[in-house]
């Protein structure tokens, strides 16, 4: 990278620093959150504190009572997620990590949300599956932030547990511009290319796309309302 490109990255992450301080700061529980996973060794690859923020918003704002979150890692969109449900309301996270499940089990501990959430360990498609055969009741939410190229199966997946109204967020779907690159042959890009292409094809979905800046990159999220 450039001397350009690094004062123009420099300037996203002071901006979304001012922006998280300001908005969004993270409390007690949330940095520990992020001091565990470091601790414990998994990769810093959750949503920044802004992102967490939105997300948060997301679910009060649709007055979500269920949530489905794929790609639970330390558990710090999921709390940002819990904390905005309303009385009886229920997060299922989905992990396939064992040890990144337990890392997060005892943040839900620590941020006093454990009570909201249902973890589930194990192949994100496989959970799937089970709400599906459980005859789980719809979510209002699903954050799909797993590996990219699952995205096209859950997506598929997914549809069978949401109901009209409901919204599908995807992380990392820009892929730092790769995304418009068709002759990319890096699976996660080639998987989130497949996702778009799966989402501009199914009628029951109005859907958009919101690249972001920031402490995360360049990168983006996908926006999909479930039509009536």
């Amino acid at each position: 990278m450039g001397y350009e490109g690094r004062m123009e990255t420099q300037r996203w992450t002071d901006v979304d620093r001012y922006v998280t301080g300001l908005l969004a700061p993270e409390d007690a529980a949330l940095e520990e959150t992020q001091r565990a996973a470091t601790a414990a060794g998994l990769p810093p690859i959750s949503v920044s504190g802004a992102q967490g923020m939105l997300l948060h918003l997301l679910v009060r704002s649709l007055g979500a009572r269920r949530v489905l979150e794929l790609g639970t890692l330390a558990g710090y969109s999921a709390i940002w997620m819990a904390r905005g449900l309303g009385e009886g309301g229920r997060l299922v996270t989905c992990e396939l990590d064992p040890h990144h499940a337990e890392v997060a089990r005892r943040n839900f501990e620590r941020a006093g949300v454990a009570g909201m959430v249902e973890q589930r360990v194990g192949p994100a498609g496989a959970s799937l599956d089970a709400l599906a055969a459980e005859g789980a009741e719809p979510f209002d939410l699903v954050f799909v932030d797993a590996d990219k190229d699952g995205y096209p199966e859950y997506l598929r997946k997914v549809m069978g547990l949401v109901r009209p109204g409901s919204v599908i967020v995807a992380d990392n779907v820009v892929r730092d511009g790769d995304v418009a690159d068709p002759a990319s042959e890096d699976p996660a890009v080639v998987g989130v290319r497949r996702y778009l292409e799966a989402v501009a094809a199914e009628p029951r979905l109005s859907a958009t796309v919101v690249q972001t800046v920031g402490v995360k990159g360049y990168d983006g999220f996908c926006f999909a309302l479930v039509n009536g």
